[in-house]
């Protein structure tokens, strides 16, 4: 069988062999990727006062590097207990580490910003 086709071109490949390289490899990443979930309950004022506020900070401080997802507990009742929200709006920041939880509708943008470190 000739293989003549396939090239192995590990050039872009990049190799960690310790912590010390991981740990650089974290430090060159130039993009640092959030990830967002919000739990509102249905088309309330604060759920939706919530919602704005969070795509009005994600687009002024992190604008092409963040993952949004709003989750209404109306429609997804059995999430709350598998994700321990107790109240809602709540904000939950996955990534990047460390986890952070958020309550209330996010109108206090300064706090929001320190909640999710961003910078």
């Amino acid at each position: 069988m000739n293989n003549s086709n396939q090239t192995n071109d590990s050039s872009h490949e990049l190799i960690i062999e310790s912590t010390e390289d991981f740990e650089k490899a974290l430090a060159n990443t130039d993009i640092q990727k959030y990830v967002l979930r919000l739990y509102v309950a249905g088309n309330t004022l604060r759920s939706m006062r919530a919602i704005q506020m969070l795509k009005r900070i994600c687009e002024k401080y992190l604008k092409g590097r963040y993952e949004m997802e709003i989750i209404d507990i109306y429609q997804q009742p059995d999430i709350l207990e598998k994700d321990h929200i107790f109240a809602v709006p709540t904000l939950i920041k996955e990534l990047p580490l460390p986890l952070q939880q958020l309550i209330g509708d996010l109108t206090n943008v300064d706090k929001v910003i320190v909640a999710l470190d961003i910078s």
